[in-house]
Parts: structure tokens; sequence; C-alpha cells
């Protein structure tokens, strides 16, 4: 990446959704549609945000006088998956393991889902999306105030046991991907998807053209953005693995290369050989929560 850093186009702070909000409109709620999806536009006074019916995604979460923190794409494919926010990948990661046809990462994130009911107070906003395929069911609850956590829980009624893998795929907006640090993974193992080969993590994990490692570690992690002067806490539960990943210069569909500089993605998960077995009855919970420090 030859660009000199006072010069990296990354770096602009606004979301490509905050034109969408309307200074002084009084509404907490509020439905929009933009680039063919319906969006719920969230207004309170500890924050910004914005969730699409598609995916049952957040898109978007600002608190009050800090930058966006998460990344999203400016154009979207239409019909097809949103890129950035918090995608959920489910009901499996990736490729399907059998059909090489069905779409990487699922269902979820192509499907509308159902808001089952949101509630708002003065600390904040809780939602509650839905969606039902065959026989299985998944929820997501999102509570969003001074910091935002997402629960993801997944059930169905086979009577047999099914197989699972999930991700809650946050893509979190930086100031230059080539300087930040993630801390927190040292010492993890996992796997480098690039190389094709086992990793361990050797001191902070700092991305330079490209990267997509699963490594078998959940908690705590830290994503460190220097230039902003930003801590960003994200703490994983119920996820056997964290995933980091950017492409580094491989382009993206309709993300330019100064555009992708802008986020990276660091994902709760299970998923590979930490994908799971549920049980008739038995639940699954992901958890995903980030605040400053």
């Amino acid at each position: 990446m030859p660009a000199p850093a006072t010069t990296r186009p990354g770096a602009a702070a606004e979301h490509p959704l905050a034109g969408l909000f309307v200074p002084g409109g009084g509404q907490t709620l509020r439905w929009v549609t933009h680039q063919e999806r319906e969006l719920l536009l969230l207004e309170h006074p500890r924050f910004q945000a914005a969730f699409s019916r598609q995916g049952g995604q957040l898109l978007h979460f600002q608190p009050r006088g800090q930058r966006p923190w998460l990344w999203c794409a400016s154009h979207w494919q239409r019909g097809g998956a949103i890129r950035g926010g918090v995608p959920v990948c489910w009901p499996w990661f990736g490729r399907h393991p059998s059909e090489s046809g069905w779409p990487s990462h699922g269902w979820a994130r192509l499907s509308d889902w159902e808001l089952l009911d949101c509630t708002v107070d003065e600390q904040g906003v809780r939602l509650r999306w839905q969606l039902q395929l065959c026989d299985w069911q998944v929820t997501l609850e999102a509570e969003l105030g001074d910091g935002m956590h997402l629960r993801l829980r997944s059930s169905h009624q086979d009577s047999e046991p099914c197989q699972l893998s999930h991700a809650l795929h946050a893509y979190w907006r930086v100031s230059d991907v080539v300087r930040v640090t993630v801390l927190g993974l040292e010492g993890a193992h996992g796997h480098d998807l690039l190389r094709r080969a086992a990793c361990q993590q050797r001191g902070a994990l700092r991305v330079e053209d490209g990267c997509h490692r699963i490594f078998r570690r959940g908690g705590l992690l830290q994503l460190q953005d220097l230039a902003w002067q930003r801590s960003l806490s994200i703490h994983t539960h119920g996820a056997a693995n964290s995933v980091v990943w950017h492409p580094g210069s491989r382009p993206l569909t309709d993300v330019g290369w100064s555009e992708a500089l802008g986020f990276l993605s660091v994902q709760a998960a299970c998923c590979a050989a930490d994908s799971l077995t549920l049980q008739p009855g038995q639940e699954a919970l992901l958890q995903l929560s980030a605040q400053l420090g």
C-alpha cells in the first residue's frame, strides 16, 4: 500500500448513511428506503444508528460526539448482501460444506427479518429481530446506548441433531487499516486462510497487505487506533473463534481501494473445526459487544 499516511484517503470520518438523518427531526425511529432496502434509522440523545431489514443488519452506530464505530460500503450490490456494519453469517460461515451453489455465509444476510419489538428509554434503545427459515429460528437482540451489544440466538425444531456455524461479522471503522493494532490474540493458535496453513499470533496483530485468520480464541480484544486516539474494547461471548479479515490490495466488488482502507473486520464466530452440533431443543448463543476503552 504505497500512499503515504498523510495523504491516504481512507480516513474520512463521515458514514455514508449520515445524510439520511434529519437534524432536529424529533423522531427516534424512522423507516426510509435507501438503495432499494428498507432501513430503520435511530436518532437517540446518546447515539445515531441504522438497521437494514435485509439481514436484520446493524449498518451504523455512532455515539454522540464520536466518530462512527462501524464501516459500511457506500454502494450496495442490487439484490446482494450489504457489505458493512455487522452482517449475520448464519446458518453457515464461509462456503456451504456440501452445496457449492448456495450463498457464502448463509441465507440470513440475504433475507428480510421481522422486527418483533423495540423499546426506547433514556439509556438507549433495545430491539429484537427474528428470522424463521425452515426448521430453524434465529433472533438478534440489540442494545444500543453508550456502547453496543448484540446477541444472536439460534434454535431448530428438527427431531435430529443439526450442524450450525455462525458469526457476527463486524466491520469496524478505522482511520487507516495499516495504522491500527489488535491486542488480545497474542499466542493464539488458528488457521491462516491466505497462506492455507496453521498459524500462531506473535505479539500484537497488524495488517500490512491482507489478513484472513481464524483464531481458536474468543473473549476480550482491543482495537487501537492511534491516529484517531481511540481504543475499542470488543467482547465476544459464546464464540470459540475470533476472525480477523481485511482484503489488503485484493479488490472487493463495488468497493474502491481507498474506501476499503477505512475498515478492519474483527468477528465473533463459531466456525470451521469449532462449528456446533445442536440437539433438538438446544439453543446456541453468540454475543458481540463494544465500548470505549
